[in-house]
């Protein structure tokens, strides 16, 4: 039952990637580039990711457990360090740079075309990079 949740949820998240255009890279190079032709319907998208999820958090907070878990696992981390920053700012780049961030990319994975395979493969170079450092 759990993997059949993950992957209901993991197509739903895909295919509102793809409606909200945040799996098109000059769509979101539009929205990270403020000028002439600068796009902000991205907004839209961002603000009502953020209403789901605060009223997600505020319906789970009156749970004891998860629905498919005995417990909840949340991070204890809470400092901000160098490689907090770091990361984020490699994140940032990464993305304004290609207009690509994991989540879209994974999901144009399917398409089967060359940048967005060279894009996941830097992904996984990066993670394996991260890993040995």
């Amino acid at each position: 039952m759990k993997a059949i949740m993950m992957v209901v949820i993991g197509f739903i998240f895909g295919l509102g990637l793809i409606i909200s255009g945040m799996t098109n890279p000059a769509k979101v190079i539009n929205f990270l580039t403020y000028g002439n032709q600068w796009d902000a319907s991205l907004i839209i998208v961002m603000a009502v990711a953020m209403l789901i999820m605060m009223l997600t958090w505020l319906w789970v907070a009156t749970k004891e457990k998860p629905l498919l878990s005995g417990t909840f696992n949340l991070s204890d981390l809470k400092k901000i360090d160098a490689r907090l920053i770091i990361g984020s700012v490699l994140f940032g780049l990464g993305w304004g740079l290609s207009g690509i961030c994991p989540g879209p990319g994974l999901v144009q994975l399917a398409s089967l075309k060359m940048e967005f395979l060279l894009f996941f493969a830097a992904v996984l170079g990066g993670m394996w990079l991260a890993k040995k450092v």
